[in-house]
């Protein structure tokens, strides 16, 4: 692929992956919570869910969430219950010191799962992925599957950078608050606020 068309596709991934959406408040409200190494296990398995939409668009199985109201219903309904669950789940958090390294050590593989059924329950992820990567495909440049690949592998490099970047500074704004019971609550309190209205706007999304 021509280096320069990498390049403004890769400018336009970090343009994207800094709005605001609920991947990256998933990313702050586990990191604030659960320190930033929590939050890295989160934003990798974000990114490889992203893997699977490429994937998906690569195969043309993005297609038929697009073309099918009931898949895409479906996928949309299951992520915004999984959200729900996230939001019960934070109201009944105890209130208490957080040891933010051992958390992440001790939950690292729920996190990452997390990180990957947050993904990839959004169906609009892939039908994005099948609007936005065709169009810096070049038909003469070879494999179309290939420069599919390329591009998702950029965009997940561009999400990985970012994501990261407010992992780490989300953690350690919140490991101030970790220390303080009350603090806590609150933050358990906003973060079911903020899985409930992500699951509200996922079922409620059109495609």
């Amino acid at each position: 692929m021509d280096p320069q068309t990498l390049a403004a596709f890769f400018a336009t991934a970090l343009f994207l992956a800094v709005v605001p959406g609920p991947d990256n408040v998933f990313v702050l409200t586990q990191s604030a919570l659960r320190g930033k190494r929590a939050g890295l296990w989160v934003v990798l398995g974000l990114c490889s869910g992203l893997l699977v939409h490429t994937a998906a668009v690569a195969l043309g199985v993005a297609a038929l969430f697009e073309r099918s109201p009931l898949a895409f219903d479906l996928l949309k309904y299951a992520g915004a219950a999984y959200l729900l669950y996230l939001a019960w789940q934070s109201l009944r958090a105890p209130a208490m010191a957080i040891d933010a390294g051992a958390g992440a050590r001790g939950n690292a593989g729920r996190l990452y799962l997390r990180g990957i059924v947050m993904n990839v329950s959004n169906p609009k992820v892939s039908i994005f992925f099948l609007a936005f990567l065709p169009q810096f495909v070049d038909k003469q440049a070879g494999s179309v599957t290939l420069q599919m690949l390329a591009l998702g592998a950029t965009f997940i490099l561009a999400t990985a950078l970012v994501f990261g970047a407010l992992a780490l500074s989300a953690g350690a704004v919140g490991q101030r608050f970790a220390r303080s019971q009350r603090a806590q609550r609150w933050m358990n309190r906003a973060a079911a606020a903020v899985f409930a209205g992500l699951a509200a706007k996922l079922a409620t999304a059109q495609r």
